[in-house]
Parts: C-alpha cells; sequence; structure tokens
C-alpha cells in the first residue's frame, strides 16, 4: 500500500470488538492505513463510525469489554499489540500523546495543572526547577495568560477555550512524536476554534510531529490534512490525499457527506443529508454495510462485501461501483469546502 520506511505508523487488519452479555459490537472492521513521518492524516464520518476507538485501540486504552481480534499496530516497526503495560506506560505520553474530546473529563478534576504537568515528565533526570520552567514555557507556548499563576489553578477555573489549550499544553509536554487529535475542537465558538487549529498546526511544525486528526469539521480537514480517510461501520470507506478526495469523491458515503454541506451561494434551503441510520454494529448484515441508505446500490451490494481497493494511485474506495459512479465531479473541491466552512 506504501512505503513502509516512511511511515511512522502502520496500521493492517485491525479488528476490534465492544463485548456486551452476548452481543459481539464491530467497532473497528479490517481498518488498515499508514502515516507518514511528519504528515497530518485525518478521520472523517459520522459518530459511532469508530474514528475515536481506532485511536484508543492504538495507545491500548480500551474498556475491559474491548476486545482486539486481529490485526497489528506498528509504531516505528514496534508492534504495539504485542507490548506489555509496562512497555506501554513508556509510550504513551512520551512517544505518542492524546488530545481528548473533552478537557473536564480527560484531565483530573482534584489535581492542579502544574501536577498534571510534571506527571509528563516522569522518568526523566529534569530537576524540580527545569519541570516548573517546562511547564510555564508549554504554557505560555498555548496562549494561556499569566502562566506562573495559572500553572497552580484547577482545570474548572479555566473558561472552555482555556481549559482545551491546558490539555495541549499538557500532552505536549513530553514533546510525541506522534499526536492523536480527538475532535480537538469540539463545542468550541468559530473564534476560539480557528485558534486552536492553528495553534495546534504551529506546535506540530515546531516540534516535528505526525499528527491523527479527527473531526467532523470538512472545513478543518481541507485545512489540516494530507491525506483523509471516511469511516463508515467501523470501517475505512475511502482513503486519498485531501485535495483528491474533495474533488473526486469516489464512494456514495463521501459523496454525501460533500452534499449534505450548507451552500455558500447565500440561498437559503433544506440541507441534502444522507437518508437513513447507520447500522446496528452488533447486527451486521451479509453485504455493503451501506447498502440500505445508498443510491447507487444494486444488487451485489446488498451480498458481497466490497474490499478496499485502489481506483487510482493512493486512492482507495470499498465500493463495487466506485469506477462507474456518477458523481457531481467539480461541484465539490477543496476550494468550495474551504469558503463553506469560513475557512478561506
Amino acid at each position: 500500500m506504501n512505503k513502509k520506511n516512511l511511515n511512522i505508523l502502520q496500521v493492517e487488519n485491525l479488528e476490534m470488538h465492544f463485548v456486551q452479555k452476548n452481543k459481539r459490537i464491530k467497532a473497528i472492521n479490517d481498518v488498515s492505513f499508514y502515516v507518514h513521518k511528519g504528515e497530518t492524516f485525518g478521520f472523517v464520518g459520522e459518530s459511532g463510525c469508530g474514528k475515536s476507538a481506532t485511536c484508543k485501540t492504538i495507545l491500548r486504552l480500551l474498556p475491559e469489554n474491548g476486545e482486539v481480534v486481529r490485526g497489528s499496530i506498528l509504531y516505528n516497526g514496534i508492534n504495539l499489540l504485542e507490548q506489555s503495560e509496562k512497555q506501554m506506560r513508556k509510550i504513551r505520553g512520551k512517544e505518542i500523546g492524546m488530545i481528548f474530546q473533552e478537557p473536564m473529563t480527560a484531565l483530573n478534576p482534584v489535581l492542579k495543572i502544574k501536577e498534571q504537568m510534571y506527571e509528563q515528565f516522569l522518568g526523566s533526570d529534569m530537576t524540580e526547577q527545569q519541570k516548573h520552567d517546562k511547564a510555564i514555557e508549554m504554557l505560555r507556548l498555548v496562549g494561556i495568560p499569566s502562566p506562573e499563576t495559572r500553572l497552580n489553578e484547577y482545570i474548572h477555573q479555566y473558561s472552555g477555550g482555556m481549559r482545551q489549550r491546558a490539555m495541549i499544553a499538557v500532552t505536549l509536554a513530553a514533546e510525541p512524536k506522534l499526536l492523536l487529535a480527538d475532535e480537538p475542537t469540539t463545542a468550541l465558538d468559530v473564534t476560539i476554534q480557528d485558534q486552536i487549529i492553528r495553534l495546534i498546526e504551529a506546535l506540530k511544525e515546531k516540534l516535528g510531529m505526525s499528527m491523527i486528526l479527527i473531526t467532523h469539521d470538512l472545513g478543518v480537514v481541507s485545512e489540516m490534512c494530507d491525506r483523509v480517510a471516511v469511516m463508515y461501520a467501523g470501517s475505512i470507506v475511502e482513503m486519498a490525499d485531501t485535495q483528491t478526495l474533495f474533488a473526486y469523491p469516489r464512494h456514495p458515503y463521501t459523496e454525501g457527506l460533500m452534499q449534505s454541506l450548507p451552500k455558500d451561494n447565500g440561498e437559503r434551503g433544506k440541507l441534502n443529508p444522507i437518508q437513513g441510520m447507520p447500522p446496528d454494529l452488533s447486527r451486521l448484515e451479509e453485504g455493503c454495510s451501506f447498502f440500505p441508505r445508498c443510491k447507487y446500490a444494486s444488487k451485489v451490494c446488498g451480498t458481497t462485501v466490497p474490499q478496499l481497493r485502489e481506483i487510482a494511485q493512493e486512492h482507495w474506495v470499498g465500493c463495487h461501483h466506485a469506477e462507474h459512479m456518477e458523481h457531481a465531479i467539480g461541484l465539490i473541491c477543496l476550494e468550495d469546502a474551504q469558503h463553506r466552512e469560513g475557512r478561506t
């Protein structure tokens, strides 16, 4: 699929289930992708499609009912699924950091920001003064005013935007090589969203990180990501470089995501959502999981699962009709998507 020596992360045929009583929920179903060193790789898709579950599986942060059935997760050639918990504790934070969706649940409410920042330096030979100076530097770097004072406060004393900045500071204090950012701008107003996006981009360049970005915001994807994977019902259904994906969507679900965006010509009217509901992941039927919602579906779609295949250079699609699907080429383009989301 790619040149493996250029990759910081290589995920192959990953399958993860949640086991609930007598039910198996296929949260991740045969997922393969890679992340080049220094690039930003995006995941998009509806809630519950497996984006966050994929990132938590990479870090082995699954609940007790989460079970990896098969696959491999190679980080710089090391299979994370074969590492002990002691070994994983050395990788989490220092090698792979994660920004979670909600700072109030991701950060400890009974510990000061200083204490949580210092945890990132465990195992280092830094003095207490060096830890203090580094913590101040990180808070200043993410734009938190009066960092000397705010370092001794609790997360509930911060505003929404400041909480997100604090979590970024705590995560990046250990200077990870790979950053997993799970909806880093959720529930923030547009101005703060833009500030956080630009902050993450600047820190990524400063620290030389690679990044996986999970988001619902296609405008953020168009601006930040080098390549994108579209997930549906636990599987990747399309993967390509960002410009190709926006200009030439070749899976019906990707096309539906693009066409459900508001128009940018000022005209008021109804949105064009994807009809139907995502499938029950504990009762996936034969054939394509998007079959009941797809306007291009044919008989084979209801009986045979489409395989993710390369239809053009580095453009992968899991659809029986990818080569013949009618779609509005040129209607959805990178420039247009950026304008819709107010990112130009």
